[in-house]
């Protein structure tokens, strides 16, 4: 499989000593990507102004303020600091993406002749499952509003995306949605 490459990141944590334990000495930010959700630790530019919860550039060509992407990591090698930040920034990435992810509710198929990518949202089964179906055949969602409206069952479609995105990156999950 090609590794899939982000584009931008958001810092969950910043740590100015790099990790001594580890043998690194030099500044790194972990950060999630904002299209995979991919999580890497990055060496900043000397004197670049790495706050929590910002957005950074660390594709192909020049980046203002990252150096060099050091490693993917998984959910475990996250600070303490930066899983608290992993939740708000989650939210933050699916509220600007809120067009992609209803498109996954217009879009989802079935994984097997049993199981259904809608399936493996949280709280949704197959009645819920067959109201969404139903439902999209007439016509397509727009937004996390428009499913709330149409599918009783669903409370908060954005907390049931974001739920699902976090399975995902700490490793619950056997299928990936979201998360590269």
């Amino acid at each position: 499989m090609r590794m899939r490459k982000e584009e931008w990141a958001y810092v969950l944590d910043y740590l100015p000593s790099g990790k001594p334990l580890e043998k690194i000495f030099v500044p790194i930010a972990q950060v999630i990507g904002e299209k995979y959700f991919t999580l890497l630790e990055v060496v900043p530019k000397r004197g670049a102004k790495i706050e929590i919860g910002k957005k950074v550039y660390i594709g192909s060509g020049l980046r203002p303020e990252i150096n060099k992407i050091l490693r993917r990591i998984r959910y475990e090698d996250l600070t303490d600091a930066a899983k608290k930040e992993l939740e708000e920034i989650v939210k933050k990435i699916v509220k600007e993406r809120e067009k992609e992810f209803v498109e996954f509710f217009n879009n989802a198929g079935p994984i097997s002749t049993r199981l259904h990518q809608l399936e493996l949202l949280p709280r949704i089964g197959k009645k819920c499952l067959w109201k969404i179906l139903e439902e999209r055949k007439k016509k397509k969602f727009e937004s996390f509003e428009d499913i709330k409206n149409r599918i009783e069952s669903i409370a908060d479609p954005f907390r049931i995306i974001v739920e699902r995105i976090l399975e995902e990156i700490r490793g619950e999950s056997k299928h990936k949605l979201f998360v590269a």
